[in-house]
């Protein structure tokens, strides 16, 4: 459903004051201003009090916020559960019960103005497949315009995102590219990666030059734009009939960088067989060892596996230890034994993060 005029709903607690506005001056008192009792668009109070009444609206209706995600409204009656995601004016609600789409529904429309959208097909640019096995999630549509956008619709297709022997750096005599249209076409790849994981490593490498592209930069991204003219469909599937274990991969390169000798982490999480959360970044320091360089992509999962899983008690399934798979003895023997050696006596401290999780049962590596 989408809300009509959404922050015109929110009441202000503040005393604001506005010129008269053009079409509503007061001939006689040209030089008055007006008092505001409810918020206007172009407010900075505007979200925020939009959001207060709506979320004091819905707990006034036995919803319970969710307790990771504070957009997540959530009602359950018996063994049936309705959930209420909000985005900003938009709002998309799941149900097990028919009857408490019904009570919903009335609720909101007996407090707002709103306009019912129907089943869920399109959400800010993602592309909705519902059917009786599973759901189809994808951005073909975006990805025709992002080609389109950059006059690369005809372009050549290609199966890899990157060259095998593609290793970008400052490059600093190269020649120069537009500054503007290389970062405008990052940031578009980067919207894509909300449903193209198979991209992730490529952009975010090509993202760490937009200070200063050059032409192999440049090169190297109009070559994801082919890559993406053959698999612009592609998509990720989330079956309806699977397992809700939830278990996650970690990885790092070492001192692969040219420029910093940074290493870059990598992690998945498959909820049974489903991929719902991807991770690819640069660290923030330089690792003396293989080891540490794996201990702290494992310590950036652990920290998203907690936030997995507190999202999933929201919806009511409560999973144990999460499984992470790791590749490096090292690693798995340091999140166990607290005993310092050499190798990891340097380690700063924020990284032992995961350790104390494991050692409380949070997760098992």
């Amino acid at each position: 459903m989408d809300v009509k005029s959404a922050f015109l709903n929110g009441y202000i607690d503040e005393e604001v004051y506005v010129c008269q506005p053009p079409g509503f001056e007061n001939h006689k008192h040209p030089d008055y201003v007006f008092k505001l009792k409810k918020v206007l668009y172009g407010l900075k109070q505007a979200p925020r009090q939009w959001y207060e009444r709506l979320s004091n609206f819905l707990l006034s209706h036995a919803y319970e916020r969710g307790k990771t995600d504070k957009t997540l409204f959530i009602k359950k009656a018996f063994n049936d559960i309705i959930l209420v995601q909000v985005y900003v004016d938009d709002i998309i609600f799941g149900f097990t019960n028919q009857n408490l789409c019904e009570q919903f529904v009335a609720a909101m429309q007996g407090e707002f103005e709103i306009s019912m959208m129907g089943e869920l097909d399109y959400f800010l640019r993602l592309q909705i497949k519902q059917l009786n096995h599973g759901t189809f999630l994808s951005q073909t549509k975006y990805c025709k315009e992002l080609l389109k956008k950059f006059d690369m619709e005809n372009c050549k297709e290609i199966s890899t995102r990157m060259a095998t022997k593609c290793y970008l750096d400052s490059d600093e005599k190269g020649t120069s590219v537009d500054q503007t249209k290389y970062k405008g076409l990052i940031g578009s790849l980067l919207y894509l990666t909300a449903s193209r994981p198979d991209i992730m490593f490529s952009v975010c490498l090509c993202a760490r030059f937009q200070s200063n592209p050059k032409e192999s930069h440049f090169t190297a991204a109009k070559r994801i734009l082919k890559y993406l003219q053959e698999t612009t469909t592609v998509g990720l599937w989330y079956p309806s009939e699977v397992s809700l274990d939830l278990i996650g991969y970690s990885d790092s390169d070492f001192a692969s960088c040219k420029i910093d000798r940074k290493n870059t982490s990598g992690t998945c999480h498959l909820l049974g067989s489903s991929l719902i959360s991807w991770h690819n970044k640069k660290q923030a320091c330089v690792a003396l060892s293989t080891a540490e360089a794996e201990y702290i992509a494992a310590g950036s999962y652990c920290a998203q596996s907690l936030w997995i899983k507190h999202q999933l008690s929201d919806f009511g399934f409560n999973s144990f230890k999460i499984p992470l798979l790791c590749d490096n003895t090292s690693v798995i023997n340091l999140t166990k034994n607290p005993v310092q050696h050499s190798r990891t006596k340097h380690i700063e401290i924020p990284h032992h993060f995961i350790r104390n999780h494991v050692n409380n049962g949070d997760c098992e590596i």
